[in-house]
């Protein structure tokens, strides 16, 4: 069965095109056109990526990106005319795992999608060892983290840059190592993008006084290191 994707986009002509570039690549492109209908699509066909515009008729692409995060860790690239900075921590600090700003290629789109879906996928079967690190644990498997025995609410990229800190405690990683980590070699965002996914990171892990803490590195990137 071929890799199901949900594009969410209110104009025709743009939904038109991304679903034809998704189906040449050989993925099976379902649309909708407001933010109610994508969420109820969402629901009933759970597809393994979403394409999403921000500014929508109804329910808009942030609110449709954290009731996404809220069910799980779906893959979501907002697509939308809005690039100012603001706008780009609004998409990411909702859950998305990239931002593609219109007008846009749809061949740099069917690659980002491949990026993205090649990032969130398990590379075998074998099923990965737990980080433990003091009261933090993740479970590569799940995507999950829980501290002091409880679960902290991350999104797909906030686990994944935990994870990669948490891989070598108290060793410094660059911003352009992280990026390359979480997003790929092929990423060709800002390595700033980093910077955001900590901040958010820093507050989850503020709320309990157990949790390691993300010091930064000056001049060099950040660090996990104990509370």
């Amino acid at each position: 069965m071929a890799t199901r994707i949900l594009i969410v986009e209110d104009e025709r002509k743009t939904a038109d095109i991304v679903a034809r570039y998704l189906e040449r690549a050989g993925y099976d492109a379902l649309v909708a056109r407001t933010g109610d209908e994508g969420l109820a699509m969402f629901e009933r066909h759970a597809p393994e990526l979403i394409v999403l515009d921000a500014m929508l008729p109804g329910v808009d692409g942030f609110e449709i990106c954290r009731r996404v995060r809220e069910r799980g860790n779906t893959p979501i690239i907002m697509l939308t005319a809005r690039v100012g900075e603001n706008d780009r921590i609004s998409g990411l600090q909702s859950g998305a795992d990239d931002y593609v700003p219109k007008p846009f290629s749809p061949r740099e789109l069917v690659a980002r999608v491949q990026a993205v879906l090649r990032r969130s996928a398990r590379p075998d079967d074998r099923p990965p060892a737990r980080l433990r690190f003091g009261a933090l644990e993740l479970d590569p498997i799940g995507s999950s983290a829980r501290l002091a025995g409880r679960d902290a609410e991350l999104t797909r990229t906030e686990y994944r840059v935990l994870e990669a800190l948490a891989s070598t405690p108290n060793v410094a990683w660059s911003r352009a190592r992280l990026v390359e980590r979480v997003f790929g070699w092929d990423y060709e965002g800002s390595e700033r993008t980093i910077d955001t996914h900590v901040t958010n990171l820093r507050r989850k892990l503020a709320a309990n006084d157990r949790a390691p803490r993300i010091a930064t590195a000056f001049g060099v990137g950040y660090r996990l290191c104990d509370g």
